[in-house]
């Protein structure tokens, strides 16, 4: 029952008197975002005054924001890895920043083929917590008596490392599930978990699925929201329920546990909890065993509310996959985050996903907007010129217009270029709300991989060394995100010039150029590949001679200009898939897995 109270928000009734206090900090911050905004820069400028990086720039102690824009250059990852690369390799001297470094947060976008690592300290980790800690209190306004059940959340923890200077790099969602903010965290009736901590700290992927789903089917009827980090990752659930329903409903009817999950604290947690239930395990065969799966997720899980999901950029083509198991439950994302940063809240929950806006919270770091101009450069600027272009700050971003996000961090990060496409669709109070478009540059993606055209290209090149020995080679080629397949995976189109009919390239090389252009590719999608299972094997389909001319009439023919057309390195739009793939004479399919470590090759 929404609780009448002196702390009301103008965002709704609140919840409970917690839930008050919560929706009115978002006001309170998204009211004076501008004199918050300056307080966090200010604030970091001045503990960080005398780290090796702004003494650099000679700010000499400024903390105001024109001498900090006047001084302080727009700065990429690139431009930071010799920084890095000291910390990582042990120098403990202030260089970025004046706390310590407490760890590594290894991102999805890479840097020569291997994760950036983002420097973070420990009060990081409060910030964060303070992010999630407004989420239920939101979420409320909108959906009610989520006190009265459970969340089946899958959530894992991913590979880390230590760097050679001894500090530990790893997702930012690995950290955060491995600290005592999430492995302690008080009971809050509106935020309990059907997966218990043990089963989200197993490192093994297998393991950590196997006993999650298995909660989640025993507490079938406690379960009021469903979600997973991204949307790729709740359909990756369900494929694995589809494969694995005989083995869940064999432990359900015995009360005894499958001999695969080995971790002694997991089994042991798992154990205690697991009874016979014939009931259970018969309606689990009942419902799976059907050939149509349509609705899977409200059959099964027959209260759920809603699916807590990321559905927005390379994201947005799982949806309707996900409204075919769902039934059309609502997708909430909630909240916009990644390793440099957290920032912002969605706080129109039940929207549609196309509609997904975010509100930035002033409070995270300092915030900058670099103009983005799609029909220029690659930036939309010359940064030849010694002085960097001309930022927008926070509160003076425009309705409709585009920008590329530009973050100044408590841990370091000084005008660091994130590479996020933001569109602002308007404020909540004085603070900007910004529609994600896109990662720039980002060609491909099925999960948290990044692919751009470059990596692409050299892929392709690579591959295509292996079919000199048949006289052959690639004339043409475009590729696309398959995500009918559950896990997804890359389709390249390629259009061979084969001299020697005789001697055509057979499918064992083609098969092995599907593995080599694996091999190629940068270490977040082999890992995706072979430690996370979130990405299926590559596939080449090859197309029959003169395809590419088809698909170069089919663009003019719709008004592109013939002096101007390029071939798409990327497809998506329907007509060209339907064109190509009416076209394809032979698909091959990476035989192995690729190489990958965890280890960093540098």
């Amino acid at each position: 029952m929404a609780v009448d109270s002196p702390l009301s928000s103008p965002l709704g009734p609140p919840a409970c008197e917690k839930d008050a206090k919560a929706l009115q900090f978002i006001e309170e911050m998204t009211r004076n975002a501008e004199s918050v905004q300056q307080r966090v820069l200010a604030e970091i400028l001045s503990r960080n005054a005398q780290t090796e990086y702004l003494t650099r720039f000679q700010l000499n102690g400024a903390t105001d924001r024109e001498t900090f824009k006047s001084k302080l250059p727009v700065i990429t990852y690139e431009d930071l890895q010799p920084e890095i690369h000291r910390i990582a390799n042990g120098d403990r001297s202030a260089i970025l920043s004046a706390h310590p470094i407490s760890e590594f947060l290894t991102s999805s976008g890479t840097s020569a083929g291997e994760r950036k690592l983002m420097p973070t300290i420990k009060e990081e980790l409060d910030r964060r917590q303070l992010l999630y800690s407004l989420l239920m209190p939101v979420m409320n306004l909108y959906v009610a008596g989520l006190d009265k059940g459970k969340g089946l959340y899958f959530l894992f923890v991913k590979s880390e490392i230590r760097t050679p200077g001894g500090l530990l790099a790893r997702p930012v969602l690995t950290s955060y599930y491995k600290s005592d903010h999430f492995k302690t965290r008080p009971y809050d009736p509106y935020n309990v978990y059907t997966s218990p901590n043990e089963a989200i700290l197993c490192p093994d992927s297998f393991q950590s699925m196997y006993t999650q789903m298995l909660c989640g089917l025993l507490d079938r009827h406690q379960v009021l929201r469903l979600g997973a980090v991204f949307a790729s990752g709740l359909l990756r659930a369900i494929r694995f329920l589809q494969l694995n329903w005989r083995q869940l409903a064999h432990d359900m009817e015995t009360g005894s546990l499958n001999s695969k999950i080995t971790d002694p604290s997991l089994r042991e947690c798992i154990v205690k909890t697991l009874k016979p239930n014939p009931e259970l395990a018969q309606f689990v065969r009942h419902e799976c065993s059907k050939d149509d799966w349509e609705g899977i997720i409200v059959r099964i899980w027959p209260n759920t509310k809603y699916l807590d999901v990321i559905v927005t950029g390379a994201m947005a083509q799982y949806i309707p996959t996900l409204d075919y198991y769902s039934g059309g439950l609502p997708l909430a994302c909630t909240m916009y985050a990644s390793s440099e940063c957290y920032f912002g809240l969605n706080l129109n929950l039940m929207c549609k996903p196309s509609e997904v806006s975010y509100t930035i919270m002033p409070n995270m770091a300092y915030f900058e907007f670099l103009p983005h101009e799609p029909n220029l450069d690659s930036t939309g600027f010359d940064f030849t010129h010694e002085l960097p272009p001309k930022l927008v700050d926070l509160v003076d971003v425009e309705v409709g217009k585009e920008y590329e996000l530009v973050i100044t961090t408590y841990a370091g990060l000084c005008r660091y270029r994130v590479g996020d496409i933001l569109r602002v669709t308007g404020f909540h109070n004085s603070a900007p709300q910004f529609h994600f478009i896109r990662r720039k540059n980002v060609l491909l993606s099925i999960d948290s991989d990044k692919t751009d055209e470059a990596e692409q290209q050299t892929a392709v090149e690579n591959a295509s060394h292996l079919l000199r020995e048949h006289n052959a080679s690639v004339v043409e080629y475009t590729s696309h995100a398959d995500t009918k397949t559950i896990p997804g995976h890359y389709v390249v189109y390629w259009e061979l010039l084969v001299k020697d009919s005789t001697n055509s390239p057979d499918n064992d090389t083609l098969e092995q150029c599907c593995l080599a252009m694996e091999e190629s590719l940068n270490s977040v999608y082999r890992q995706g590949r072979v430690a996370d299972n979130s990405i299926g094997p590559l596939e080449i389909r090859v197309v029959k001679n003169g395809t590419f001319e088809e698909l170069m009439d089919y663009a003019i023919s719709r008004g592109a200009s013939i002096n101007q057309y390029k071939v798409p390195r990327c497809v998506s739009f329907t007509p060209i898939m339907e064109l190509l793939d009416s076209r394809v004479v032979s698909a091959h399919f990476s035989p192995a897995l690729p190489h990958w470590s965890p280890e960093r090759s540098q």
